[in-house]
């Protein structure tokens, strides 16, 4: 077990260094300083406070839908619906928070995040009954459930829930303003909505990892045949970590209307669930693998705009970054199998000869 894990740091260490060397490429054969490039991402990245905090806001952004990812993943069933959820618990908080502006935020509060996690749990678990009562394929169901939701969720901003303020195009009544979570750094994304992902990521870890629960969605997640025929009850721990994920995901709809949007906008999400998603894949859904990478891709997203405005290097090739190390991740086992296999051949000959 200790040999495979280090053998996966190794890879991933490679993975990032080799991501980063064909940066480096691209800068030079575009004309472009590689270290003019890297230290414009270094300076948006971590340069001042305000670049901290959002680096950090972005980190704690990516590991909660990471780990949304990975708490249904170990239970077998692959949620890529969680930007629809995240959406619904988005406008269904917001909504209550204009509505109860008059109410104690100790009241209020509690509410309208009870709201966000049951919108986002609710629509998790329609193709999660999907797939284990009825063996539909979950990958195209929640794709598909992505589009309902978003549509749905700008339809109701753009008619029924619009706010009548003027200079606004599009969104629902603004949120009280007792009701906002206030920046922790002035000018930053940083706000106290991190307390409460931490809180929130600290508790699915420990479900993850340290519980018997965890163990037996693992189990399932590995070999549900196998699981069943233990007496385990596969279908209700699938589905209890599809309806975890989605809650998850509607409480991050919920901080970011209220932490940085102050209502419902319809471009609120710039699709950063998907973000989460690829890192948890990278980790294999580890929690604490899942925590670091974050702080990694955070940090590429936040510096990316610095390195742009100041070097006119494209954004773009962050991007293509983080898509060479995934690539390389995705095709890691490949690769040691065929060096595996060319030892033993070798090996082999050297016998014989």
């Amino acid at each position: 077990m200790r040999s495979e894990r280090w053998k996966y740091i190794l890879s991933l260490t490679v993975s990032i260094a080799l991501g980063l060397l064909i940066g480096a490429l691209i800068m030079a054969a575009t004309g472009h300083d590689p270290l003019d490039g890297y230290s414009a991402l270094l300076r948006g990245a971590f340069g001042s406070k305000r670049s901290w905090g959002n680096t950090l806001y972005k980190t704690f952004q990516l590991c909660i839908t990471g780990l949304a990812t990975a708490v249904a993943s170990i239970a077998g069933i692959f949620n890529v619906g969680g930007e629809g959820q995240m959406y619904l618990g988005a406008i269904a908080s917001s909504y209550l928070g204009a509505r109860l502006a008059g109410l104690s935020p100790w009241i209020a509060l509690p509410v309208c995040f009870l709201a966000a996690i049951l919108s986002g749990a609710l629509y998790a678990w329609i193709p999660a009954v999907l797939k284990v009562k009825l063996k539909i394929n979950e990958v195209i169901t929640t794709i598909l459930m992505n589009s309902i939701a978003i549509y749905l969720c700008s339809y109701l901003a753009n008619g029924p829930l619009k706010t009548t303020e003027r200079g606004i195009n599009s969104g629902t009544d603004a949120i009280g303003k007792a009701l906002r979570f206030n920046r922790l750094i002035p000018g930053s994304n940083l706000s106290e909505t991190v307390f409460y992902i931490a809180a929130i990521s600290l508790l699915v870890w420990y479900l993850m990892s340290r519980t018997t629960t965890g163990y037996r969605m693992r189990l399932t997640g590995q070999n549900e045949r196998f699981s069943r025929f233990i007496g385990l009850r596969a279908d209700l721990l699938g589905i209890g970590g599809m309806l975890i994920s989605g809650a998850m995901c509607g409480a991050l709809g919920m901080f970011e209307c209220f932490a940085l949007q102050s209502r419902f906008k319809t471009d609120f999400s710039s699709e950063f669930y998907f973000d989460g998603m690829l890192v948890a894949m990278i980790m294999r859904y580890k929690p604490l693998g899942i925590i670091l990478m974050s702080f990694f891709f955070g940090a590429l997203k936040m510096g990316a705009t610095t390195m742009q405005s100041s070097t006119k290097i494209s954004s773009e090739l962050i991007l293509i970054i983080q898509s060479v190390i995934i690539f390389l991740m995705a095709a890691e086992e490949g690769f040691l199998r065929r060096v595996q296999e060319h030892r033993v051949r070798r090996q082999t000959v050297q016998k014989e000869g």
